[in-house]
C-alpha cells in the first residue's frame, strides 16, 4: 500500500484558505479516500450520523506526480483529524513562503509512511508532509487511522455511490449571508427547522414553538430539473398557504431537520462556492445542499470539484 504526490499551489490554495477550512467546522474527523483519479474528503458517510459531507477533487485539481498502489484496486482510506491536516499544511506553507527558493521552492510532497512513535512497539500509520526548500527539508507527521480494511472500503464506496443521488428538484439561493443570519436567529427559538422546497422556485424555511412560529420564503428561485407553474391564486395567500398547497398538488416537499445541522452546513461556504442549490431526495430521505464552483474568470462548472452536503430528516416529510 504506497500513496505519493506533490501539492500544486493550486491545490495547496484550495485546501488551505476553502476547503479544509470548511471541512474542520463539519466535524473532527473525516475520511480521506484515494483512488486513481480521486481523492475525497467524506464526513459521517459510515455511521449515519449526524451532517454527511462529500468533497471530491479529480487529482489534478490539487497533485501531480500522484502515486497510489494497493492491493485493492489502487483504492486506500483512512480516517484523519482535520485540524491537524489544516495545520501540517499551513505550517508547510509558511515554511514554503519563508525559506523556498530556487527550483524546488514550494514543492509540498505527501505521502503515507509506518512510524514507530516514542514509547511504542509498534509501528503506526502517518500522512507525512515534506517541505524542501533550497538547503533543507522539514517533515511533519499527522497521525492516521490504520487504512481500512478491503470490506470497508467497499462498504464506503457503495456509501459514496449512494450519496450521489440529486434531488428532483433544485432551487438556487443567491444570498447565503441572508439565510445564514436567519438560522443563526432561528437557534434562539427552538431545534427543529421545517424546509418545503416546490417546484415553482419556493424555499420555506419555519421554525415553531408553543409561543411562537418564525419564518422566512425565497421565492421565484432559479429551478434546476422538474419544475412547474405556481397557480396564479395562489399570489394572495400566505406562504404558509402556498407551501400547504404545493405540498397537496405533489409540486412541493417538506422535511424537518436539525436546525444545528442546518448551520453546519452553511459552513460549506467557507470553501467559497459560486451557486448554491438546495434540494430534497425522494420520499423526503434527506435535505441536501449542492455547491456550485466556476472555472475562475469563467461561468462554467468546474467538473473537478464537488462539494454537497444531505442532511439527516427527523421527520419522514410529505412527498
Amino acid at each position: 500500500m504506497k500513496f505519493k504526490a506533490f501539492l500544486t499551489e493550486h491545490g495547496v490554495n484550495l485546501l488551505e484558505r476553502r476547503f479544509l477550512p470548511a471541512l474542520d467546522k463539519m466535524g473532527k474527523i473525516c475520511h480521506l479516500f484515494l483512488t486513481r483519479g480521486h481523492a475525497i474528503f467524506l464526513h459521517n458517510l459510515l455511521n449515519g450520523d449526524g451532517v454527511q459531507c462529500i468533497a471530491q477533487f479529480r487529482k489534478e485539481a490539487l497533485f501531480d506526480d500522484y502515486r497510489i498502489s494497493s492491493q485493492n484496486e489502487d483504492r486506500i482510506a483512512f480516517a484523519i483529524d482535520v485540524s491537524l491536516l489544516l495545520r501540517a499544511v499551513r505550517s508547510s506553507v509558511s515554511i514554503c513562503t519563508e525559506f523556498g527558493n530556487g527550483p524546488s521552492a514550494n514543492r509540498l510532497q505527501i505521502k503515507l509512511v509506518k512510524k514507530l512513535p516514542l514509547n511504542c512497539t509498534q509501528p503506526m500509520p502517518f500522512l507525512t508532509f515534506e517541505t524542501k526548500g533550497y538547503k533543507s527539508a522539514v517533515i511533519q507527521h499527522v497521525p492516521i487511522s490504520k487504512p481500512l480494511s478491503r470490506a470497508q472500503v467497499l462498504e464506503l464506496q457503495t456509501a459514496l455511490e449512494l450519496a450521489q443521488d440529486i434531488p428532483q428538484t433544485l432551487v438556487q439561493v443567491p444570498d447565503s449571508n441572508q439565510l445564514q443570519n436567519f438560522v443563526e436567529r432561528m437557534k434562539q427559538v427552538g431545534d427543529l427547522l421545517n424546509v418545503s422546497i416546490s417546484k415553482y422556485g419556493d424555499l420555506h424555511v419555519q421554525i415553531s414553538t408553543t409561543l411562537i412560529t418564525l419564518g422566512a420564503e425565497f421565492r421565484k428561485l432559479l429551478v434546476i430539473g422538474e419544475q412547474a407553474e405556481a397557480p396564479s391564486d395562489d399570489r394572495n395567500q400566505s406562504a404558509q398557504t402556498r407551501s400547504e398547497r404545493a405540498i397537496s398538488r405533489g409540486d412541493a416537499q417538506r422535511v424537518q431537520v436539525s436546525v444545528k445541522h442546518f448551520s453546519r452546513s452553511l459552513h460549506c461556504h467557507l470553501a467559497k462556492p459560486d451557486c448554491t442549490f438546495y434540494g430534497i431526495a425522494p420520499h423526503g430521505s434527506c435535505l441536501t445542499v449542492i455547491f456550485q464552483f466556476f472555472i475562475p474568470g469563467t461561468h462554467q462548472t468546474d467538473k473537478s470539484i464537488s462539494l454537497h452536503c444531505r442532511l439527516p430528516v427527523l421527520d419522514p416529510g410529505s412527498s
